[in-house]
């Protein structure tokens, strides 16, 4: 989230800076964090906050850069009513603002008339009472609003009103936040990003409990960073020697990592996120998979012996709770890839030759577990030819292309180039129409860029008619995004709230990744990362494709 600033009222702020204490110095965190790309910067910034705020703001901020938001206490409705009204300016000049800068909390922030009186209160204080505001009357959450949003500068302002909208999200991931924690406390960043995981409370726990205490749990689910391969660069031949070579499938769910240790289970995702309790298909490898084991691999649904589709998936993340029904509908299964513990020992250092005969080995082992746990089958090939034709085998297998992995490779961290590399299937592709549009993030806020996309289906009376299908925001330059930025502008239909709805006429290709059927999408399909291929602008809306045509790539 970038913003301009009012320039007036930059002038006569004061200088702050996120070493000092209170709302004013986590208001300058974010001021600093939002007006950088720079890593360095952003860590920096961290861990000078971290080493300076109070142990209660620090355990609040934490929360807040890991997405643990209290609950929202007030309607956007009534927020744009009260600032509105705050700024004394029609509601209708706000609304129109507001579509302008494409951001509520940036808006209240730019509107509302600042004072000269400076709030001394601590996040943790804002925080607190924005919790016990969800109780109190509208006339009560008014009050609030005007004395709080009367005391704080811009940035305040617009941090405080971002708290209060729930929707705040900075361009810092848990990862970034985590090293600059482990700079500031010179505790190991893995420890730290498994303390930071789970269902805390920042209610209800202190720095010291959070952070700074050991204890044994901590080391016992520890993962290790996963191994992440780049898309292949040229040609696969420029490899060398195939026969140093093996290749998988490149399977479409999320990738994990499984531990047991001490008897207990714990699934990590990619994300650094601990899922164990999302998938209590694998509570059954306790007991079966020996103690001092960690295996990398993908959770798939797998449906009447079949792989599903990420669409099947979906319907289990993010769900608080698994019910009986769901697991029975969306079972899921692991596919495993590599081992990185085994017998408690690390052996990432073991080439890869060597750690997939461990997995071969273990994998022989259970019997019981044909279902939940499954082995991702390598293959050896003479030429790349032959590479080549299993690729293109990938979406009958239902998987997104190969993994090609040297077969001396250790298992390094992160993402590196040499030893792993991907080979995904050309993507799948086809014609539709423009026919709605919302402005942009960041730097787009000012141009319309996420578009929707729609496709002929015949009706019921023999008509033909556009139904939606996909929305998507990349693929165009920075030019084209300007032209049709423009004429939007000037063809646009209807307006509700911050979508507009055009005239249609022009056609763009989509590309995306994958396509299965859905209830939850008007179309009753649901596209994998659709994004702009290019603007067909040689075809007229009669040449765009149809629902059917779309369908027919469903496999």
């Amino acid at each position: 989230m970038k913003h301009q600033q009012n320039t007036s009222e930059v002038a006569h702020e004061d200088e702050v800076t996120s070493s000092e204490l209170g709302m004013r110095g986590f208001a300058a965190l974010i001021k600093t964090l939002d007006s950088t790309n720079k890593t360095n910067v952003k860590v920096q910034a961290l861990t000078d906050y971290f080493l300076a705020a109070t142990d209660e703001d620090k355990v609040w901020t934490i929360a807040i850069l890991s997405h643990r938001r209290p609950p929202r206490p007030v309607n956007t409705t009534l927020l744009r009513e009260w600032a509105s009204e705050l700024a004394n300016i029609p509601l209708w000049l706000f609304e129109e603002s507001y579509h302008i800068v494409g951001d509520l909390a940036e808006t209240i922030a730019l509107i509302v008339p600042s004072s000269k009186i400076a709030t001394e209160k601590t996040l943790t204080q804002f925080l607190e009472e924005m919790i016990a505001l969800k109780r109190k009357s509208d006339e009560e959450k008014k009050e609030y609003l005007f004395e709080n949003w009367k005391v704080l500068d811009y940035y305040g302002r617009f941090v405080f009103t971002k708290l209060i909208t729930g929707g705040f999200r900075i361009g810092v991931s848990q990862k970034l936040m985590t090293r600059a924690l482990a700079k500031a406390t010179e505790i190991d960043e893995d420890i730290l990003a498994y303390k930071l995981m789970g269902n805390w409370d920042p209610n209800e726990i202190s720095f010291q409990e959070l952070i700074l205490e050991e204890n044994a749990s901590d080391y016992l689910s520890k993962p290790y960073p996963f191994y992440l391969a780049y898309a292949i660069e040229g040609e696969p031949e420029d490899l060398g020697d195939v026969s140093q070579w093996s290749a998988e499938h490149k399977w479409d769910g999320i990738r994990s990592q499984v531990i047991l240790r001490n008897n207990e289970l714990f699934v990590w995702s990619r994300g650094e996120e601990l899922v164990t309790d999302k998938y209590p298909e694998f509570n059954e490898f306790i007991g079966k998979i020996p103690n001092g084991t960690v295996i990398d691999g993908e959770i798939l649904p797998y449906i009447n012996g079949q792989i599903g589709s990420f669409n099947d998936l979906q319907t289990r993340i993010g769900r608080k709770s698994v019910s009986k029904a769901l697991l029975k509908k969306v079972p899921v299964m692991l596919k495993a890839y590599d081992i990185l513990e085994w017998n408690g020992k690390d052996v990432r250092d073991l080439p890869f030759s060597e750690r997939r005969e461990i997995l071969e080995n273990l994998y022989q082992t259970l019997t019981n577990l044909e279902i939940s746990f499954q082995l991702s089958e390598t293959t050896h090939f003479k030429t790349w030819e032959e590479v080549a034709t299993e690729r293109a085998r990938s979406r009958e297998m239902s998987s997104e292309g190969l993994m090609l992995k040297r077969k001396d490779s250790p298992y390094l961290v992160g993402r590196k180039k040499g030893d792993w590399w991907k080979w995904k299937v050309d993507p799948l592709t086809i014609d539709a129409v423009l026919t709605y549009a919302m402005r942009g993030h960041g730097r787009r806020s000012n141009l319309f860029t996420d578009y929707t996309f729609a496709l002929w289906k015949e009706n019921d009376e023999g008509e033909k008619e556009l139904v939606t299908f996909a929305k998507a925001y990349s693929g165009l330059t920075d030019a084209e995004f300007r032209k049709v930025d423009a004429w939007i502008k000037r063809n646009t239909l209807e307006r509700f709230g911050p979508v507009r709805s055009v005239t249609p006429q022009h056609v763009f290709e989509i590309a995306f990744e994958g396509i299965a059927l859905s209830k939850r999408h008007k179309s009753g399909v649901a596209t994998r990362f659709p994004r702009i291929l290019r603007w067909r602008k040689d075809k007229s809306i009669h040449e765009a494709n149809s629902l059917e045509d779309l369908k027919l790539m469903i496999p």
